[in-house]
C-alpha cells in the first residue's frame, strides 16, 4: 500500500489548493469560505520516485459546538490516525493564532512526523519574516509555500518522503495482505473475523451498526500472513442521519483505501441490494483486488444448481465487477472460509501482474486483426502500441492517432482480450488511452 499523506489545518488555510497542486488536479473545491471541504478526499501522487496518497480533510475548528464542524474536526482525526506522515496549513496572512496552538498539540500527541507548511507565501524572494513566528509551534521547521503558485512544494514533499515507512511499496505490514472487510449493516463483516480469528474480538449483533470503528487484526496461517481490517457497514449517504454513522462510513472508507483486497460481504438471504452496489462500487473505484463473499450460505434453502444460480445473479447485478471471483460461505459455521485464504492470495497476485510490453503489442496486433478499430466520418481509428505503467491495479497506456474514435466498447473489448489471455481475474483492469505525442 502507498504512504499516506494527510493536510490538515485550520479551515481558509489554503489545504484543498495545496492538494490540487500536488496531485495535478482539480479534484477538492476551493472556495474562499470556510468549511467548503467537509470530507475527506483522497488523491495520489509521485515525488522522487516515491508513489504515495494523499487526503484533504476539512478545516480543523478545536473548539465549536457546531455539528458540521464538529464533523469536519472529528473526520481529520481519522485522517491523521491513519496517516504515515502529516501537513499542518497554516496562513501566513494571519499569523500564528490559538487555533493553530491546539491543532498542534493535537499533532504532537499523534506521535507523527509533522511539516508544518506556511501558505500563501506567493512573492518570489526573500521569504517573509513572520514565518519565523511559526517556530513557536513547536514542531520543527515550517517551510514556506505558496498553493497558488507552486513554490515550496518540492521542499514539502522532500519532508514528506524522508518519513515515509520503507516496507510500504512491497507487502504491507512487511509480507502481511492487507484485507478490508466491506459490506453493507448486518452481513457478517464481524463473524467472518471472529470465526477466522477464532475469537470474540469484535462485538456481532443483530443491531445494524454495531461496529463503529475499523478494527485491525494480525493472523497467520498455513496459506500466509494478514492483516484483517474490520468496518462499520456502509450505509447510503441519506441514511447516515447520525455522527457516530457518519464517521463509521468514513472509516469504511479509510480501510478501503489502506487495503490491498477488498471481501465485499453479501447476505445471501436478501441477496444483492442497491446498497451492496454501492459498497462494491467504492472498491472497484479504489482499483482495489475483490472478493465477492456470499456469507449465510447455510440459510439458503438448496436444490441442484442454486450456487451457480446464484453467482450468475450477484454478477449481473454487480456487472462492473464480473472480473471478481464469487466465493459462498458461512461465517456463522466456518463452511468454506478456509476457501477465502487462497482466493485472497490468488487475487492479491493477480493485481500485482506485470505484462511486457513485446507480449502485450503482440495481444494488441492478433484483437486489432479479428475486430478492425471503428471509423467515424471515413477516419479510422489506429493504434500504435500499448505499455504498462502500473500495477494494483493493472494499469496500461494506448498510444493512438485520435482519442475521439476510440469507442468505449473497443476499450472494453481490448480489455477483454488482456484478461483471456493473461487472467487478470479479481482485479480492476485501467486502460488509459493518449494520442501519440500526449505525455
Amino acid at each position: 500500500m502507498k504512504p499516506l499523506i494527510a493536510i490538515v489545518g485550520r479551515p481558509n488555510v489554503g489545504k484543498s489548493m495545496l492538494f490540487n497542486r500536488i496531485t495535478g488536479r482539480r479534484s477538492a473545491i476551493v472556495e474562499d469560505t470556510p468549511g467548503v471541504t467537509r470530507d475527506r478526499l483522497y488523491g495520489s501522487s509521485d515525488w522522487a520516485g516515491r508513489d504515495f496518497a494523499i487526503v484533504d480533510t476539512g478545516g480543523i475548528e478545536p473548539k465549536t459546538d457546531n455539528e458540521i464542524l464538529l464533523f469536519m474536526r472529528e473526520q481529520a482525526v481519522i485522517a491523521i490516525e491513519t496517516a504515515d506522515v502529516i501537513v499542518l496549513v497554516c496562513d501566513i496572512t494571519t499569523g500564528v493564532t490559538a487555533a493553530d496552538g491546539e491543532v498542534a498539540a493535537m499533532l504532537k500527541r499523534s506521535g507523527k512526523p509533522v511539516c508544518v507548511a506556511v501558505n500563501k507565501m506567493d512573492s518570489i524572494g526573500p521569504d517573509d519574516p513572520g514565518i519565523y513566528e511559526f517556530y513557536s509551534l513547536g514542531l520543527g521547521d515550517p517551510v514556506a509555500v505558496s498553493a497558488v503558485h507552486g513554490h515550496g512544494t518540492d521542499d514539502l514533499l522532500d519532508f514528506c518522503i524522508k518519513h515515509f515507512p520503507d516496507n510500504r511499496d512491497g507487502g504491507e505490514e512487511g509480507d502481511r495482505i492487507p484485507v478490508a472487510i466491506i459490506g453493507k449493516p448486518n452481513a457478517g463483516k464481524s463473524s467472518l473475523l471472529n470465526n477466522i480469528l477464532g475469537e470474540e474480538r469484535v462485538i456481532v449483533s443483530e443491531v445494524m451498526g454495531t461496529t463503529r470503528d475499523a478494527i485491525d487484526a494480525e493472523f497467520e496461517n498455513g496459506y500466509g500472513k494478514y492483516l484483517f481490517i474490520d468496518t462499520a457497514g456502509i450505509r447510503r449517504r441519506s441514511r447516515v442521519d447520525t455522527a457516530i454513522e457518519a464517521y463509521s462510513v468514513m472509516r469504511a472508507e479509510a480501510a478501503i483505501e489502506r487495503c490491498a483486497v477488498c471481501l465485499i460481504m453479501i447476505d445471501a438471504t436478501a441477496g444483492v441490494t442497491e446498497q451492496d452496489t454501492k459498497v462494491a462500487g467504492l472498491a472497484h473505484e479504489a482499483g482495489k483486488a475483490s472478493v465477492i463473499v456470499v456469507n449465510k450460505w447455510d440459510l439458503v434453502e438448496k436444490e441442484t444448481g442454486t450456487m451457480e444460480k446464484m453467482r450468475q445473479e450477484v454478477l449481473r447485478d454487480l456487472p462492473y465487477m464480473t472480473y471478481a471471483p464469487v466465493a459462498f460461505i458461512s461465517a456463522k459455521t466456518g463452511s468454506r472460509v478456509d476457501r477465502l485464504f487462497e482466493l485472497i492470495n490468488y487475487v492479491d497476485n493477480q493485481s500485482a501482474t506485470r505484462i511486457t510490453t513485446g507480449m502485450l503489442n503482440e495481444i494488441l496486433a492478433d484483437a486489432v486483426a479479428r475486430v478492425q478499430p471503428p471509423t467515424d466520418k471515413g477516419r479510422r481509428l489506429k493504434i500504435y502500441y500499448i505499455t504498462q505503467t502500473s500495477v494494483r491495479p493493472p494499469t496500461f497506456v494506448m498510444f493512438c492517432n485520435d482519442t475521439e474514435l476510440f469507442h468505449f466498447s473497443y476499450k472494453r473489448y481490448l480489455e477483454n482480450r488482456i484478461r483471456e489471455t493473461f487472467g487478470l481475474e479479481g482485479t480492476p483492469v485501467r486502460i488509459i488511452v493518449r494520442e501519440r505525442g500526449d505525455e
